[in-house]
């Protein structure tokens, strides 16, 4: 329950004499964010960023306007201005102190905003690679880049800047990430004079920290994916049941192949991109229609016919993937008197194929496999997203994560400390021994076509060109992202180079020579 300290009931046109008397809002952190947030505390495991590369008036990018816009949406989305609190293991809270006024606002939104002269490659190397940018004091950051470019002066028309916007995976998702990014260009590329902006600041506070309005009792932060899940109706038994059938379920996921791996060396995440012409990209959305699949699932085949190619032994073990699963639309509506669109929403699930392919590598042959394991790689994300037991699955598969993630938390940290003792071998049985692999062989992370996400024609003095998009790994991470945008594929694969041999170099080539043969 959010603790609420009753707010002012006046409003002055000086917008600095407004105070929340010290109300602040708070609430425990649901399996889900539990999942993401513990193994973060050490080194930012999972991390999230956005980078953007766009054209602008320099007017535009203004770091007083800049910093009005930053300012006004984090009052929209509350947990972006929160932090975290931990007492123990399973209390866990966000806390988001209640800005005194629009002009504590903006110092708050300041101290998390920054202005470099870093290129692309130097903005996400150093925030994957370099220390951490965010903590559990501060959740979101934003830097805006720009470099000198030759022939380009304050006077011309438009120039090119880089953003990178920051947030912890227990904030939200990366559907978040963009919706917001469009609703920032929105409001920036907006006709609004700075004087209407520090205006909607002033009135965006009010509305929400100096009116009475709202009811007292109700917390501005969003509820978590757990309180917004439907209800499972039924009692003890039926917890039951849902529980026999998500082991059932996991228990039917077997995966036979994993990238060689080596340790020893410092982590190092590089992010190869390779983005294809509008045209080509029209060709491949047209051959995927005709084949009734989407890009993404097309792209689950693509993987598996590289890894195929890479590999060469133990072809008869299937090959598993995994992938978020997109909770949102069946999500109930929050009580929350702000109900941001900030907040983790996805569940997971996975794709399994068979790893085998023709000794022949007849290109007819090879074809028809790649679109019959598309097809099936749709069936089963199609079967995940619309399962009958989707909301129990994702409460059992939250519950899991949050308890293991609490298990390792513990482990590091009494390893830290010098007080860990290892646990008892456990028993053996002949059951045990028989149990099937269950190794993913790699993660996929299918955004769709982000054009629809981000309205170009509601921002026409900006224009965006490039969307590169991460998070910082544990040693040993790897994922492979695929998206449109602005018209163009975009495949790109983080990793870390560090912790995996040249297997991983052979397959990515595999993967844009399999997407040049048979997706074009």
């Amino acid at each position: 329950m959010a603790t609420i300290i009753k707010r002012v009931d006046s409003y002055s046109s000086d917008e600095t004499l407004l105070g929340t008397g010290g109300r602040h809002d708070e609430r425990q952190l649901g399996e889900t964010e539990v999942s993401y947030f513990l193994p973060s505390r050490e080194s930012g495991v999972n991390d999230m960023y956005l980078h953007l590369g766009f054209r602008a008036p320099p007017g535009i990018m203004k770091l007083s306007r800049v910093s009005l816009v930053w300012t006004i949406l984090r009052l929209r989305h509350p947990l972006l201005a929160s932090k975290v609190e931990m007492r123990d293991y399973n209390d866990i809270k966000f806390v988001h102190p209640g800005p005194e006024s629009a002009t504590d606002a903006l110092a708050s939104a300041n101290a998390n905003l920054e202005y470099r002269s870093q290129s692309k490659d130097e903005l996400i190397d150093s925030y994957l690679n370099g220390p951490r940018t965010l903590s559990n004091e501060r959740l979101s950051y934003l830097v805006i880049s720009q470099q000198p470019t030759a022939g380009e002066s304050q006077t011309t028309e438009t120039q090119n800047f880089d953003l990178l916007l920051c947030a912890t995976h227990f904030l939200g998702d990366g559907m978040a990430l963009h919706q917001f990014a469009n609703d920032f260009f929105t409001l920036l590329g907006s006709e609004r004079a700075e004087e209407s902006l520090q205006t909607m600041l002033a009135e965006e506070w009010y509305s929400r920290w100096g009116s009475t309005k709202s009811k007292d009792d109700v917390s501005c932060l969003p509820s978590s994916l757990e309180d917004r899940l439907p209800p499972v109706e039924g009692g003890r038994f039926r917890r039951a049941a849902s529980r026999v059938e998500f082991e059932n379920s996991q228990a039917k996921l077997i995966g036979g192949q994993s990238f060689p791996r080596r340790s020893g060396s410092p982590r190092k995440t590089v992010v190869p991109t390779v983005s294809l012409d509008p045209e080509r990209t029209k060709s491949i959305l047209k051959k995927c229609k005709t084949q009734n699949v989407s890009i993404s699932a097309a792209l689950f085949a693509v993987v598996n016919l590289a890894w195929a190619k890479t590999c060469d032994v133990n072809w008869e073990l299937p090959m598993m993937m995994y992938s978020a699963l997109n909770l949102r639309p069946i999500l109930t509506a929050s009580k929350a008197s702000n109900d941001s669109y900030w907040f983790i929403a996805i569940g997971y699930f996975n794709v399994i194929l068979p790893t085998y392919i023709p000794k022949s590598g007849l290109k007819q042959d090879i074809e028809k496999i790649f679109w019959h394991r598309a097809r099936a790689a749709k069936s089963q994300s199609t079967r995940a997203a619309k399962h009958p037991m989707l909301v129990s699955r994702s409460l059992e598969m939250a519950r899991e994560r949050g308890q293991r993630a609490r298990g390792w938390a513990r482990e590091d940290d009494e390893k830290a400390s010098g007080t860990w003792k290892a646990p008892p071998p456990p028993p053996t049985s002949k059951l045990t021994a028989s149990k099937p692999p269950s190794a993913a062989l790699i993660g996929l992370s299918l955004l769709g076509n982000l054009d629809g996400v981000y309205k170009h024609p509601t921002f026409p003095k900006i224009e965006l060109h490039t969307l590169t998009t991460g998070s910082r790994q544990r040693a040993g991470g790897m994922l492979l992202f695929g998206y449109t945008f602005v018209g163009k594929l975009w495949i790109s694969l983080g990793y870390d180079e560090a912790g995996f041999d040249d297997t991983v170099e052979r397959f990515w080539e595999n993967v844009l020579t399999t997407v040049d043969t048979i997706l074009v």
